[in-house]
């Protein structure tokens, strides 16, 4: 039996055969999630005319200080139907349009109004309190680049330039199937040695949303027949996830009928903890993943290699979770021979984070689970690692 393969190598291998997927013409207003294909342009500058500020008076800086006639109004959405003459001033309302002749905004709160003048007591510089059509774009210029999800942010920017469509990747299409005579579903009631069925809706959930257009396979009893009738059919997606039977037991039947299926094996067994007897393999253009039963492996198993795999189909440019740099708030026990994905809360004291250890990190319990916001990365060696030491860590989705 082949070593497990380091994490590092098993991802290398998963994004090696995750090509990215075609892309598609999609609306601005149904583009929340989804990742560019291509970068987007601006189709105006913005702002597209010179723009207040602020609520005030537009100006000739060169006529401040000094007693000015308010000569028009000029409010957001109507110009002013002249320019401005030297020795006058016009009121202007926040985005309205700058008149031609002004260069400079007086706010609101800086005047002394009488009858229809102002008294400006302050000098003005050319470009006080207006917004320079172009000075947040220009035409033409990108907004976003291929490769990058567009959340609220994105869409605002989008809009605001003119965007009406955006290029991006077709969603995935992905297949969860989980596994075992033991399970049934939540609500029914449970038989002896049974079992509520939770990792086909965790992964369901988690998968889209990362992107993908799910769906959830109704679960597979241990019988032959029924796993090659269910496994022809997730094999059908663009990724077949499954959950249970990826280990060596006598009911352990999903990487046996998937190879007589056709999925060429690229490695079985990861060396980490939990999740170690993972699969990976391809038919075709269609990822294959082995998720063990165990409720945590199998959470982790998606972050650390079903979740990349997804990414990278989708053409997102950096597919890898990102860990970041934090410290341990009590010591943690190292494995000699894998990496172990310890569950924890993350809390910010100071300049920094610290992740506290929860109880309860046995694979089957992901009740105890549910209540993290982290993953711990606890590299494989001797000894343990004292509080206070660095590590890395997974910030798991809200």
């Amino acid at each position: 039996m082949p070593a497990p393969l380091s994490l590092e190598e098993a991802q290398a291998r998963v994004l090696a055969h995750a090509h990215g997927l075609s892309s598609e013409t999609v609306r601005i207003e149904d583009a929340a999630g989804r990742v560019t294909a291509a970068a987007a342009a601006a189709r105006v500058d913005l702002p597209p005319f010179a723009s207040s500020a602020m609520d005030g008076f537009a100006v000739r800086a060169a006529d401040v200080p000094g007693t000015l006639p308010v000569v028009a109004r000029v409010m957001a959405g109507s110009p002013a139907t002249r320019a401005l003459a030297a020795g006058e001033a016009m009121a202007i309302s926040t985005g309205g349009v700058v008149p031609d002749g002004a260069d400079a905004v007086i706010p609101l709160e800086y005047v002394v109004q009488h009858d229809n003048n102002i008294d400006v007591a302050n000098a003005a510089r050319i470009g006080d309190h207006v917004r320079p059509r172009g000075g947040d774009v220009a035409l033409g210029e990108a907004i976003v680049v291929a490769g990058v999800r567009v959340h609220a942010a994105q869409l605002g920017a989008l809009a605001a330039a003119g965007v009406a469509e955006l290029e991006c990747a077709r969603r995935p299409r992905v297949a969860v199937l989980a596994t075992g005579s033991e399970l049934v579903r939540p609500g029914e009631a449970l038989a002896p040695g049974q079992i509520y069925e939770a990792n086909g809706l965790m992964l369901a959930a988690a998968l889209a949303a990362a992107g993908a257009d799910v769906e959830l396979l109704p679960v597979v009893a241990d019988d032959e027949a029924a796993h090659r009738a269910a496994l022809e059919r997730g094999l059908a997606a663009d990724m077949l996830v499954t959950s249970g039977g990826v280990s060596v037991g006598p009911r352990d039947l999903v990487r046996a009928i998937e190879a007589e299926l056709g999925v060429e094996e690229i490695f079985w067994r990861v060396a980490v903890k939990p999740g170690k007897p993972v699969s990976f393999g391809v038919r075709g253009a269609t990822l294959v993943f082995g998720l063990p039963g165990n409720p945590v492996s199998s959470f982790v198993g998606c972050e650390l290699l079903v979740k990349p795999a997804l990414r990278a189909l989708q053409g997102v440019r950096d597919p890898l979770p990102r860990l970041e740099p934090g410290r341990l708030a009590a010591p943690l026990a190292r494995s000699a021979d894998r990496d172990e994905f310890i569950r924890a809360r993350s809390r910010v004291d100071g300049d920094r984070v610290v992740l506290e250890p929860l109880p309860g990190q046995e694979s089957h319990m992901i009740v105890r689970a549910a209540s993290a916001d982290a993953l711990v990365r606890v590299p494989r060696g001797e000894g343990e690692l004292a509080a206070g030491a660095a590590v890395f860590w997974l910030r798991l989705s809200d």
